[in-house]
């Protein structure tokens, strides 16, 4: 959509000309790294400081400064596996710099879709490559991956139906600067918010290709997020394409050494001509109250939400995500709630081990309006979660084997109704 995108382009280049004092730029540690796995588990045990608590990605150069703060025990319990890693992630800290790097291999799997208890594809083995090009300079930091996955063709999630054979996709591309107190970030990600492997309420990465500007603002004890984005465009009932745009706001408190708070907000705004309107994608403005209730918006919808992270002590977690999609103080029996929420507990279990468990809810009616437009979806794939009408309760246990590997053998019980994020309610 031409020229939608100035306003983000131009805030990027503002930033890049404001002198400030810098801190160490970094590439972002992808949420397909094989390290990850290994951090997430030394994180939720409670042997390394979560970087960003409920905020997934993190940049590398946390990813190494938490193992750093942590790599004084002994070579004992999780003390190899953190030195392991930290020598993993060491980074380059050059003011100007760059990297080039390649994957090829191949994929086997009995079924595409990437949640493995919602089925969906042919079982079948395929190719796969990707190139990563990185650089940093500065303040400035890029990168691209695009990638040739052939497993994408007869994905029910992938966007693309046209092709037989090869398919590809931009795994991540983007430019950013990054100062003592945020970060400005354009371009494409896959993010997630909300309790590790879990996809969250607000944003996760069950779909594919979404661009857009993300700003991340403050310090330890408060911190802002926000994040903006055009969807695809539908057509309506009689043909006529409508433009849809998806923003998110985030607002996290530390309350005291143990306790995270955070408030946070999505919202569709939809129509037949409509623009990125600023209004809505102001990080600092409620949309509940200002745009809802104060501008009587009839073209939009939004859900707001609560996140809390306890840690008892070292080792024990305990956190809550819930979201409300459009409360109705009016017409209370004309009108029904629509909400999601998860409660996920994990913790260390001896030495090495790690224990995860988590019970999660979505309503039948959940990220879903009377109009369909207004859905939390893009092509049919949700921008948080994937499905309505659900619970799933899960038990693990997590294994590091040979400073490598993580085995995580769990237990999972799923319920899984007949309503579909797409559909518009009844």
């Amino acid at each position: 959509m031409p020229g939608q995108h100035c306003a983000p382009l131009g805030a990027l280049l503002l930033a890049c000309a404001v002198q400030t004092a810098v801190a160490q730029t970094s590439p972002y540690l992808p949420l397909d790294d094989a390290r990850l796995p290994l951090l997430e588990h030394l994180i939720l045990r409670g042997d390394l400081e979560d970087p960003s608590p409920m905020i997934r990605p993190f940049r590398l150069a946390d990813a190494a400064r938490v193992l750093a703060a942590a790599d004084t025990a002994p070579d004992r319990g999780t003390g190899a596996l953190i030195r392991e890693l930290r020598e993993s992630v060491t980074e380059d800290t050059a003011r100007a710099r760059w990297s080039l790097a390649a994957r090829l291999g191949g994929q086997a799997y009995t079924q595409k879709r990437r949640d493995p208890l919602h089925l969906g594809g042919a079982r079948a083995a395929n190719p796969y490559l990707d190139f990563t090009l990185q650089g940093v300079f500065g303040p400035v930091v890029g990168s691209t991956r695009p990638a040739l996955d052939p497993r994408l063709i007869g994905d029910p999630d992938w966007p693309n139906t046209a092709q037989e054979h090869v398919t590809g996709r931009l795994v991540e591309g983007y430019l950013g600067v990054q100062f003592k107190y945020g970060a400005i970030t354009y371009g494409q990600l896959d993010r997630n918010w909300g309790p590790a492997g879990l996809p969250g309420i607000a944003i996760s990465d069950v779909g594919y290709e979404r661009q857009g500007l993300a700003l991340e603002l403050g310090t330890d004890a408060v911190r802002l997020h926000a994040f903006a984005s055009d969807l695809r465009r539908q057509r309506d009932s009689i043909g006529q394409s409508v433009n849809r745009y998806f923003f998110a706001h985030r607002l996290e408190a530390r309350l005291s050494r143990g306790v995270r708070l955070g408030v946070w907000e999505t919202l569709i705004i939809q129509g037949v001509g409509r623009g990125f309107e600023t209004p809505f994608a102001n990080p600092l403005s409620p949309s509940v109250i200002a745009n809802s209730f104060g501008i009587a918006d009839s073209g939009s919808n939004v859900m707001f939400g609560l996140d809390l992270t306890w840690s008892l002590g070292r080792r024990t977690r305990l956190q809550f995500q819930g979201g409300l999609d459009d409360f109705w103080f009016n017409d209370r029996r004309m009108r029904q709630d629509r909400w999601a929420y998860t409660v996920a507990g994990a913790g260390a279990l001896g030495a090495r081990l790690g224990w995860y468990a988590w019970y999660t809810q979505a309503s039948s009616l959940a990220f879903r309006t009377q109009n369909p437009q207004e859905n939390f979806a893009d092509q049919g794939v949700g921008i948080g979660r994937n499905f309505s009408d659900m619970d799933q309760t899960r038990v693990a246990v997590a294994i590091p084997v040979a400073r490598t590997w993580l085995i995580t053998p769990d237990l999972t019980f799923q319920r899984q109704g007949e309503g579909r994020i797409g559909d518009p309610y009844p």
